[in-house]
């Protein structure tokens, strides 16, 4: 059926055709008569054998929405009826912020990719934090991650206390945290991944996760642009710090082999779909093999299969995220994947 459908998507401005579908799987998933019924029973995967146990989570599959789809909270109910196993919102700044002038997303048809720069656009911390408040109260059982950022306008130096506020705010209604300074498209953010500002934030974080009474998993997403000395540095980063673990990876920067029109490929902003698969499962395997598989990680980048979920999780990684793949592949992905596992094709 979404092959059917997705040429016509495809023929609309990709940012409009996104709020335009996920607007209307709301709507159908929340007002029409067994809306809710039919959409979970077309797509949800809630079989016992996925189950799995990430730094203290209990995850009913291993398939998760990146970052970026729902900025701002706002269709978690509604996607996680197409089966994911976990809701990633944001990133989210503590003040709401238009993001980057548009035309902001562009397809890259024929490399099965998207480029973006949205600019960390969203409604603030206070308007998602209420909205989560509300779904934790009528679905607690949906696992959602908070992915943190900081307002465009805020210095570097300033920009702990961007972070502060936003796991604040979100601390009682979000499983998890993502600390996100790996987007290229908000100027100078990812100066931050070096090694004595990010040490900074994360310590600060931590420091206020001991402080309470439960503690939250904080977890660091990362560019896929990395050196092999960086990424020394990023797990001595984990250890040090004692988080719970790292995403990988972001949007790249590179424009390696890309066939697609090249005024559209020279677009400034982050790289995603199969064109980061490669890079992203390097990285993955460097993290897991150089530190002794010492911390978990979640994959993404470049998933379009069954294949390369599990070519993820072979290299090491514990959970997987979709984006773009969901994008030019449906919401049968999740099945697919979590079926392939089913059959023990995963580690």
């Amino acid at each position: 059926m979404y092959r059917i459908i997705k040429p016509i998507f495809f023929k609309f401005d990709p940012e409009k055709i996104h709020h335009f579908v996920v607007k209307r799987l709301k709507w159908a998933h929340d007002s029409l008569p067994l809306g809710k019924t039919i959409i979970r029973s077309s797509f949800d995967v809630n079989v016992h054998g996925l189950e799995r146990e990430v730094f203290g989570i209990r995850f009913k599959n291993p398939v998760g929405l990146a970052a970026g789809f729902d900025k701002n909270g706002e269709y978690v109910e509604a996607l996680s009826s197409l089966g994911f196993g976990f809701i990633e919102v944001g990133t989210v700044t503590p003040l709401p912020q238009p993001g980057n002038d548009k035309p902001r997303m562009f397809r890259l048809r024929e490399d099965e990719a998207i480029i973006n720069r949205m600019g960390f656009n969203n409604k603030g911390v206070d308007t998602m934090a209420e909205r989560l408040r509300l779904l934790k109260q009528k679905e607690p059982g949906i696992v959602v991650g908070g992915n943190i950022g900081k307002n465009k306008n805020t210095p570097n130096e300033e920009a702990v206390s961007d972070y502060i506020k936003c796991f604040d705010r979100l601390f009682d209604v979000v499983d998890y945290f993502v600390v996100n300074v790996s987007s290229p498209n908000t100027p100078g953010l990812r100066a931050l991944q070096e090694k004595e500002p990010l040490m900074h934030i994360l310590n600060t974080l931590q420091g206020r996760n001991r402080k309470n009474e439960i503690s939250r998993p904080i977890l660091l997403k990362i560019a896929p642009d990395l050196s092999d000395e960086q990424l020394d540095d990023i797990i001595d980063i984990v250890k040090e710090t004692g988080i719970a673990g790292i995403i990988a990876t972001n949007t790249t920067i590179e424009r390696h082999n890309l066939v697609s029109d090249q005024t559209v490929a020279a677009e400034a902003g982050g790289l995603s779909g199969k064109p980061v698969r490669k890079r992203s499962t390097e990285v993955i395997r460097y993290l897991h093999s150089r530190s002794g598989g010492a911390f978990p990680i979640i994959g993404v980048g470049g998933i379009h299969s069954a294949e390369d979920a599990i070519e993820k999780m072979n290299a090491g990684a514990s959970l997987v995220q979709l984006y773009t793949g969901f994008i030019y592949e449906g919401p049968g992905l999740i099945k697919r994947i979590c079926k392939a596992l089913l059959k023990g094709k995963d580690l």
